[in-house]
């Protein structure tokens, strides 16, 4: 499976961003994708994930009414859109893959190249 980001950049507090990630390859096996994020310095935390069949979704906290993460069946696309971005959400935002939906980063199998998302106060 190979998964190509797109999105990000340089952005002011407030404003939007969309994040996506296509997934290309086996993916018929695939159980979850999932965005992670990781500020310098930080760990690789979870924020939002998706089940490949059914959709349902789990954001995290901290993000929670401002992140939304859906799936374009059709391209096997999955979008992170986050609004009313803070600079606390700067960092590199991967999307992920894998056979089981977990919260942990070791709980996925593959791994996009990572997007580097500023936001700017």
């Amino acid at each position: 499976v190979q998964l190509e980001e797109s999105g990000g950049g340089l952005v002011q507090a407030g404003d939007s961003v969309r994040l996506s990630c296509a997934a290309s390859g086996r993916t018929g096996r695939l159980y979850a994708m999932a965005w992670f994020r990781q500020a310098p310095g930080q760990e690789r935390d979870f924020v939002a994930g998706i089940r490949w069949f059914g959709g349902s979704t789990t954001i995290a906290d901290s993000v929670k009414g401002r992140f939304t993460i859906s799936k374009d069946d059709a391209t096997d696309t999955v979008s992170l859109e986050m609004n009313s971005v803070r600079p606390e959400d700067t960092a590199v935002y991967y999307c992920a893959a894998g056979f089981v939906f977990g919260l942990r980063a070791s709980e996925y199998s593959y791994w996009g190249q990572g997007t580097q998302v500023t936001v700017s106060s």
